[in-house]
């Protein structure tokens, strides 16, 4: 089997989202991981190759595609958010694929630089939003497109986590990593949670944004805003509630949703990935999984590493976009429904813009118009 040769940009042993992307691309044997520049801390960048058996690595991008830039398919970029317009860009220029975590940058101004050099040089983008991975996650999507929920009315969306109020043993605040304690053109939480919400309302209802209004909230031990309410109107009027957070005491990843039809309404839950809760008018509730009959989309081999039963989680739902990823890179694809490119990303910046544009008018704010 042919593999595509990936080399990281961050993701060193000591981040956040190195050992899932390492075990996620390599999940179902379409990537080789051939070089990388793991870290700029050059004990962490070495100890990285060495543990993930990578004998190329480089101090920094430059080198990295300067001695590289003939040996890979495609670059993984996983640094910390604001570091990535200029990196994405020079890539691009290189005529190297991108394949980058969440979120693409920190503004829609930056995106649509990051856009000019995608049609300039006709480059590859991949945004990497695993939770539209899991297999339950997709099978919703079917049944949302096959009319099974009737007309989509308003949705429920939320995601709400508790580091910013969490303390140790001895009372003292949890530090995140820095980057995470600054705000800039919008406040980092709606890059690092707000994108999540806003991709999964436009991958199941491939509907767009039109209308907002939300308030910011600053609870936490951090004088950055850790809590976010909001309302969308999307076409059709689509009515959809969005928090997230990271002042919630008693979540560590409450990432759920619930979509709410004229016929049904469908249920699903992060932290039981599994199962699907289905409700219609006629008062009938069932429970969907991957060994459910009626299942079109996840009872796929693809999505049956193991049997159902046996919970597929987080690492799998990265893996399968990992798959339709390369699925495009060895065909030469330029659209799949499962990839979220940078369309995409400018429309959830507009979006996010927009909700952070009303909680200081304290009015709606119109999508299209910022």
């Amino acid at each position: 089997m042919q593999k595509i040769k990936i080399a990281f940009l961050g993701g060193g042993i000591n981040s956040a989202v190195g050992k899932t992307h390492k075990i996620a691309a390599e999940m179902d044997n379409k990537y080789e991981i051939v070089a990388g520049c793991f870290s700029k801390n050059e004990d962490i960048n070495k100890k990285t190759a060495d543990i993930y058996g990578v004998e190329k690595f480089y101090r920094n991008l430059e080198d990295l595609i300067k001695y590289e830039k003939n040996n890979i398919d495609v670059i993984s970029i996983l640094t910390p958010i604001p570091n990535h317009k200029e990196e994405v860009i020079y890539c691009i220029k290189n005529n190297i694929p991108v394949i980058c975590e969440k979120a693409l940058t920190t503004s829609y101004e930056n995106a649509l630089e990051i856009k000019r050099s995608l049609d300039e040089y006709n480059g590859f983008l991949a945004i990497t939003y695993n939770y539209t991975g899991y297999p339950m996650i997709r099978e919703l999507k079917e049944i949302i497109k096959n009319g099974a929920l009737g007309d989509i009315i308003h949705i429920d969306i939320q995601m709400p986590q508790e580091s910013f109020l969490k303390v140790d043993k001895n009372n003292n605040p949890l530090k995140p990593q820095e980057w995470r304690l600054k705000d800039y053109e919008i406040p980092t939480i709606y890059l690092d949670l707000g994108t999540h919400l806003h991709d999964l309302i436009s991958f199941l209802i491939e509907k767009e944004p039109l209308e907002v209004t939300a308030i910011n909230n600053i609870y936490g031990y951090f004088n950055v805003v850790d809590d976010v309410r909001g309302v969308v109107k999307y076409y059709d009027d689509i009515i959809a509630n969005y928090w997230f957070s990271k002042s919630a005491l008693g979540h560590t990843n409450g990432l759920k949703v619930h979509i709410y039809g004229k016929k049904g309404s469908a249920y699903w839950c992060q932290l039981e990935p599994e199962n699907l809760y289905l409700y219609d008018n006629k008062g009938n509730k069932k429970i969907m999984d991957r060994a459910s009959s009626e299942c079109i989309i996840a009872n796929q081999e693809r999505y049956n590493r193991f049997k159902a039963g046996h919970p597929a989680g987080f690492i799998e739902a990265f893996a399968n976009y990992y798959y339709d990823i390369a699925e495009m890179l060895l065909s030469n694809q330029q659209d799949n429904k499962y990839v979220f490119g940078i369309d995409n990303a400018l429309e959830g910046f507009m979006l996010l813009e927009s909700m952070n544009e009303s909680n200081k008018l304290k009015d709606w704010v119109n999508v299209a118009k910022r």
